[in-house]
């Protein structure tokens, strides 16, 4: 079963905007598989839950790309600007990993993170704010206008870009991160450019003037875990990518799937202090994140039965997982109530996402301040006309775009 012949990603329409079924389909094949990636490499995808997490927890299952790409030169490095950005947390393994991870979990500690949500709240309100000065009728991007800025503003402030810069800077990752086929355009070329010298600028602007944010952080620890400039890139990068990105599919496929599920809108519109366990719901749901990022075996791992051979990539579908009928009753249903214990949304392991605190935050806020203000909101277009055409649809699935009427503003006058 293991050698079944599956073409995994670069799907059309279809599969794109629902991979589901897809992936229920290859999960009762085999919840490990042999498959041929859309750009003709080979690799190994972990289908079911159990499956997912002990691969999501297996030392012999290496997040380190740079050792990587050193065995496989053809490995493809997932869209990062370079080899310089590629050596951050996410990228590495212990002891390296605990290092980066200890630096960058300063900015992460539950204290902090809660003393944002005024910060988070206030960015929420004056989006809400400009998208309803066009009146209740007219018809708006939720994505565009609320679900991308926010966070882009939030990771902003947490790492202290200046304001003034936060719009070019937001452009060059939009244009970044916005998915090809083959080689990358022109413009994505430019773009890569453009992150790469402003945050070696940054860096260096941040070393002369230390301040009271992650950069800084970052630039200034000496406490024997010193960074090298690599590392510091590397993290810079990787930050604001997951730091802005997933969260903006988490709330735009959130809402579309509140929308697609009226009775489960209603019941969190009845008590909005419900919000918390929803939006772990929407994370297993309506995957931001389909499949974990990069991993290779570095020697063979036996997974559910299934022997994967040393040097071969690895792929863990978390979209499966999360639906996985043998861990989740009814988990093609949303439930707000749902109490299967947790999901891998965020992972597991020692690669367990650090800025899942920040992102239930952002979350909780963007909703509760959406749903307060604007309960009746609606879809502007068709459903069928939804597309989820942002990112690669393997490691990052959202909408690049989600017309909607925000109908009235019901805040207290």
């Amino acid at each position: 079963m293991a050698e079944i012949s599956t073409e995994w990603g670069g799907w059309g329409p279809e599969v794109r905007d629902d991979p589901y079924p897809r992936f229920a389909e290859a999960r009762s094949q085999c919840p490990v598989q042999k498959v041929r990636l859309a750009d003709g490499h080979d690799a190994w995808v972990v289908l079911g839950y159990d499956a997912a997490r002990q691969a999501l927890n297996d030392p012999r299952i290496s997040k380190d790309m740079v050792a990587a790409l050193d065995a496989d030169p053809d490995a493809v490095a997932e869209g990062l600007p370079g080899p310089a950005y590629s050596r951050h947390m996410l990228n590495v393994d212990p002891p390296d990993h605990t290092r980066l991870r200890r630096l960058v979990a300063r900015a992460f500690v539950p204290s902090r993170v809660a003393a944002l949500e005024p910060a988070v709240r206030a960015v929420a309100e004056d989006l809400l704010d400009r998208l309803g000065s066009q009146g209740p009728d007219a018809e708006v991007d939720l994505v565009a206008g609320f679900a991308h800025p926010l966070p882009f503003r939030v990771i902003g402030e947490l790492l202290g870009i200046p304001e003034a810069d936060r719009s070019q800077l937001h452009a060059w990752f939009q244009v970044l991160l916005s998915g090809w086929a083959g080689d990358p355009p022109a413009e994505a070329v430019v773009a890569s450019d453009g992150i790469v010298a402003y945050l070696g600028d940054l860096v260096a602007a941040k070393r002369r003037v230390p301040a009271n944010d992650l950069v800084s952080v970052l630039v200034t620890a000496n406490d024997g875990d010193q960074l090298t400039a690599q590392e510091v890139l590397s993290s810079l990068f990787q930050l604001v990518v997951a730091g802005h990105d997933t969260t903006t599919s988490l709330i735009g496929n959130g809402v579309v799937a509140l929308l697609d599920h009226p009775d489960q809108l209603h019941r969190l519109l009845t008590d909005l202090g419900r919000l918390p366990a929803a939006i772990d719901e929407l994370m297993r749901f309506a995957a931001p994140v389909p499949h974990a990022t990069f991993r290779m075996t570095t020697e063979p791992v036996a997974i559910d039965g299934v022997e994967i051979p040393a040097q071969e990539q690895v792929l863990v579908c978390l979209g499966s997982a999360n639906r996985d009928p043998d861990h989740f009753a009814t988990p093609d249903v949303l439930d707000i109530s749902r109490g299967d214990g947790p999901n891998l949304a965020f992972g597991h392991g020692i690669h367990f996402c650090l800025g899942a605190p920040l992102a239930r935050l952002e979350a909780r806020v963007a909703f509760d301040a959406l749903l307060r203000r604007h309960p009746d909101l609606r879809l502007a277009v068709d459903r069928d006309a939804l597309a989820w055409t942002h990112g690669d649809g393997l490691v990052l699935r959202g909408l690049e775009s989600l017309p909607v009427l925000l109908g009235p503003d019901h805040r207290p006058r």
